[in-house]
């Protein structure tokens, strides 16, 4: 019993400091911030003989507040990479954000309002449709709506048809549930639809997979380089099914402006041709 008491002692009395003092109350108080570091029981109530037990002074809180604090923000930190490493093909995509957006996008307001209303869009199934030409920043708006939930631990996969048929040829087994998988996603991100192979087999899996998703009842957005026509009047059933299945899970937004790739390769080579005349006059 005596290591049961030392213990119990050790919890109801408190360690002072070099700088705390003893207050008229009888209580210890702190040197700092002058606030109790002990309480008493309420009157005429002890543990073990003694009357008093330790408090949090201001000092005391802070410190604590702190720690978990920081302790909070490691765990969500940790939280959010397993959610980037799981739900990103491609560790690029960690880098589409709207910090890092250059403001050259006129669609990319409705990424941002998409994921501020992000629980109305889940709970009323809205989905997106990104089409364009290339090159407009549909994949990009896609990854700023993928990184934003993700950082408020929202699980999000983006990827792609060539990847998930590579997946589904490999393991035939476990088709139903890798396509199980992907539909667990709250989110779930196809990039660059309709620039896999168009076979038998390739269509049959990928309307699986969105009629997977459709059947979830869960938000699905596509970017694709295909129009708007062509998706709504395709060339034959097998295409027709998928299409129908997508235009009626998602609403279409239009890209239109400059080609950002091209524009980021001629200021590239504008770039190359400064730094190479300038060597040159150096020479």
């Amino acid at each position: 019993m005596s290591q049961f008491d030392d213990m119990v002692l050790n919890m109801t009395q408190t360690t002072p400091e070099p700088e705390d003092y003893t207050g008229e109350d009888g209580l210890l108080y702190c040197g700092k911030c002058r606030k109790p570091k002990e309480a008493y029981f309420p009157e005429g109530k002890s543990l073990f003989g003694r009357d008093r037990h330790p408090a949090e002074c201001d000092c005391q809180r802070a410190e604590r507040e702190k720690r978990e604090a920081a302790e909070k923000r490691r765990t969500h930190l940790e939280a959010v990479e397993r959610l980037k490493q799981r739900g990103f093909t491609n560790p690029a995509m960690r880098e589409w954000t709207f910090e890092n957006d250059n403001g050259k996008c006129p669609q990319m307001k409705h990424a941002r309002s998409y994921a501020e209303c992000w629980e109305q869009m889940k709970a009323e199934n809205i989905g997106l449709l990104l089409w364009g030409k290339v090159g407009t920043g549909k994949s990009y708006f896609a990854g700023c709506i993928a990184n934003a939930l993700m950082e408020r631990e929202i699980a999000v996969c983006m990827t792609n048809f060539a990847l998930i048929l590579g997946d589904l040829a490999a393991s035939f087994k476990d088709r139903n549930e890798y396509i199980s998988r992907l539909c667990s996603f709250p989110l779930l991100i196809l990039d660059d639809f309709g620039m896999e192979r168009g076979t038998e087999y390739g269509l049959e899996q990928v309307y699986n997979v969105i009629d997977s998703r459709y059947r979830s009842n869960k938000p699905l957005i596509v970017t694709t380089n295909l129009t708007l026509e062509e998706l709504q009047h395709p060339e034959d059933t097998a295409h027709a099914r998928i299409y129908d299945r997508l235009l009626e899970m998602c609403s279409p937004v239009r890209f239109t402006g400059e080609n950002f790739r091209k524009a980021t390769a001629q200021e590239k080579m504008k770039r190359l041709k400064t730094l190479l005349n300038g060597k040159e006059s150096r020479l």
